[in-house]
């Protein structure tokens, strides 16, 4: 399980934390609770018990208690969706996502969708924020502003020219206030979309209906931009097809026309003068192909792109992960100079804007909205999704345990009594370790097993 080398460049904590465990006797379940969280790097501890009783008689016909588990606790996987906190869970929420967008382009009955949803105007736009300075970039063939030919991965990219003469505040107040942006460009949507139809709002909204599934994701220069699929649907939702003036362009030229009209007013406070936010303009708007015929995007590329960006918020940039407290900590966890100007930006406009709460947001740069959000129509829900795991999970237990099915036989459904209790959270040194080999050894074993469905297709599209 372990590699020789890999365990001979162990700092002595983690080693000797990691023999420690190796000879305690109950290493083996360990492990086994590990592996089923995926190699989960923060697990939630939990210690209580659970009865299955007949409701009958009263009969225990099966009995678990934490006692008798590694420590007298159960681990269980954390859900947290960054990437950069657990590679493990934000795989698995990566994988919900993709699904969740995919229902809504392809259709998925099971998850809420028809199959029609596929001839249904659909577009993917991005919305994207305005200039705030002129900051390094890569525009085409040309060098940059600064005269040099930046390569892909040059660090400088997305960090402003002249620092100095950077707008801070008006970027971070961007950010706090995009989720507002995007809630305006929701109604304005609608308002245009009827507007070009020659109706009423109150006829366009019984004629029809607009789903959108969307993500957000971080530039370099640190600000949010929006990714969405929008959808014309139907006066009964996914279910029924658009009236026939719902046109791909009709849709396309109402999102820019919304787009255009938005605006969010901040007023003074302090030495912040009053700003009107708005969209930047450069927003893209795409139509997506059913099977790649001619178009520039498809289904598949869409929802494993907003997929990608799921797992993913404002470390991109360079900054961290988790709150921060004051600007002394910007030096001590080595945040790089554009980033750590930000987060300052928002330590010193929380005093002016309190109700925004751009102090607690400072490590996300302002922005406090969730990264990915749907209509409630658009496809099935997360939620939904953890719970046929969840379903599923309990089958094979039952299974496993000789336990009745209730969906199968009612008059033989169990009771179950529980009490859990929050414990802790996360790893020791050693365990840290071990828990990061298994995920390796499990993406390992996916990435194997995609490739071998992947030359599997290919070799069944070769035969005649």
């Amino acid at each position: 399980m372990t590699d020789a080398a890999a365990l001979a460049g162990l700092d002595p904590v983690t080693l000797g934390d990691l023999l420690r465990m190796a000879g305690a006797p109950g290493f083996d379940r360990w492990h086994e609770q590990i592996r089923r969280t995926g190699g989960c790097a923060d697990p939630i501890h939990l210690i209580g018990y659970t009865k299955t009783l007949d409701p009958t008689t009263g009969t225990v016909l099966h009995a678990y208690t934490t006692d008798r588990e590694p420590g007298g606790r159960l681990r269980i996987a954390c859900g947290n969706r960054r990437a950069s906190r657990c590679p493990s869970c934000a795989w698995t929420y990566a994988g919900d996502t993709y699904h969740l967008i995919r229902a809504g382009l392809t259709g998925d009955p099971a998850k809420g969708t028809p199959h029609t949803v596929r001839e249904h105007p659909r577009v993917f736009a991005t919305l994207t924020a305005p200039s705030f300075g002129p900051v390094h970039n890569r525009p085409g063939n040309r060098p940059c502003r600064c005269g040099t030919h930046h390569s892909e991965d040059a660090p400088e990219l997305g960090t402003p020219l002249d620092p100095d003469t950077y707008d801070y505040a008006g970027a971070v107040l961007w950010n706090n206030h995009a989720s507002d942006l995007w809630r305006y460009f929701t109604i304005y949507l609608r308002r245009e979309i009827a507007r070009r139809a020659g109706l009423t709002q109150k006829d366009a909204r019984e004629q029809s209906r607009v789903s959108f599934g969307k993500v957000a994701e971080y530039q370099k220069r640190g600000a949010v931009h929006f990714h969405a699929v929008i959808r014309f649907d139907g006066s009964d939702g996914p279910d029924s097809p658009p009236p026939a003036w719902a046109t791909l362009d009709l849709l396309a030229d109402a999102i820019r026309a919304a787009a255009a009209r938005v605006a969010v007013d901040v007023p003074p406070a302090g030495d912040q003068p009053a700003r009107t936010l708005r969209w930047g303009t450069q927003l893209d708007v795409q139509t997506i192909g059913a099977f790649g015929d001619g178009e520039e995007i498809t289904e598949q590329a869409v929802a494993s792109y907003v997929a990608k960006y799921a797992t993913k918020a404002a470390e991109t940039t360079g900054t961290v992960d988790r709150r921060i407290g004051n600007k002394e900590t910007l030096s001590l966890l080595g945040v790089p100079d554009h980033p750590a100007r930000l987060i300052a930006a928002c330590l010193d406009l929380h005093a002016f804007y309190p109700d925004r709460k751009l102090r607690d947001w400072a490590h996300m740069l302002g922005f406090r909205g969730h990264f990915s959000t749907k209509s409630r129509s658009y496809s099935t829900t997360l939620g939904a999704l953890r719970q046929v795991r969840a379903d599923y999970r309990a089958r094979q237990e039952r299974e496993r345990l000789g336990l009745p099915d209730p969906d199968e036989a009612p008059e033989a459904s169990t009771r179950v009594l529980a009490h859990w209790t929050y414990a802790g959270h996360g790893h020791t040194p050693g365990e840290s370790w071990l828990a990061a080999t298994i995920a390796r050894d499990i993406a390992a074993s996916r990435e194997a097993a995609r490739l071998a469905l992947a030359d599997l297709q290919d070799l069944e599209g070769d035969q005649p």
